[in-house]
């Protein structure tokens, strides 16, 4: 099996010299690494570039992974250590939108080794997601997958979809086809309350036209979203409804689910 640091190897890299590095960020109402890897504006690279801890001592590459929407480990770039400073008063960071001045802001440049594998490489970073810096010489990542061309990933179906509304600009695009292809009936969940609401989706862009209308309003004009204050929604497919589907029969599903979920009750529905 080909293993990450035959690659390094071959591309004339030290090995001993390299910090694997697995981005992953999953709390509430934050933006992933992924999405800002995907949006190419330079804030992965500033996100990256900022540690509490000077993390990255002793090494002079780092090796970058950010996790995917599968949970992929997906190679963005091989990166050259070029100094160490600390951040300028004032500077957010790209995932918490925190000021994080004063902490350890390394330079580091893409360089030309494996540049080419960059959005292409998956590893298996094996059961140790918690220790998102590993030294290469010691952890040989085998590659599960080397992709012709840098793509999406593929869609994981329409009931194993979930994505946060904030962060829908990154969905790919090949999902959001999927996604504006069907109607039925989704789930939103405030990450920060807990409550829930259920709703259908029908018409030219079914799932995806309905997620678009919620992340630029805010509340999709239901009185109850409207109350909360600053929410971060989760949206989930609950059911997909067939061609065949009228609006009444849509409605029906809507229905059953909202008394399924108590949505009325405990939740953000108001009829």
């Amino acid at each position: 099996m080909l293993k990450f640091n035959t690659l390094l190897r071959e591309a004339e890299v030290d090995v001993s010299a390299v910090k694997l590095v697995r981005h992953q960020v999953q709390k509430s109402g934050y933006r992933t690494p992924y999405a800002l890897w995907i949006t190419k504006d330079g804030s992965f690279e500033l996100y990256q570039s900022i540690q509490s801890r000077p993390v990255f001592k002793k090494s002079r590459y780092v090796a970058s992974f950010v996790a995917t929407p599968l949970d992929e480990t997906l190679f963005v770039g091989l990166y050259e250590i070029t100094g160490l400073g600390k951040v300028k008063s004032g500077v957010l960071d790209p995932v918490s939108g925190k000021d994080v001045g004063g902490l350890h802001q390394y330079e580091l440049s893409v360089t030309a080794p494996l540049k080419d594998f960059a959005g292409k490489l998956v590893v298996d970073w094996g059961k140790g997601f918690r220790a998102w810096t590993q030294n290469a010489a010691k952890q040989n990542k085998p590659v599960v997958e080397i992709r012709r061309t840098v793509g999406d990933p593929l869609f994981p179906g329409f009931l194993s979809f979930r994505w946060a509304l904030r962060e829908l600009v990154s969905v790919p695009v090949s999902w959001r086809v999927a996604l504006s292809s069907v109607g039925g009936v989704y789930l939103l969940v405030d990450l920060k309350s807990g409550q829930q609401y259920v709703g259908s989706a029908s018409g030219e862009f079914g799932f995806w036209g309905r997620c678009q209308e919620y992340a630029t309003t805010g509340h999709g004009g239901n009185k109850r979203m409207k109350k909360l204050l600053n929410p971060s929604y989760q949206v989930t497919v609950l059911e997909v409804a067939s061609s065949a589907t009228n609006i009444e029969e849509l409605v029906s599903l809507e229905n059953k689910w909202k008394d399924k979920l108590l949505t009325r009750i405990h939740g953000l529905n108001d009829n």
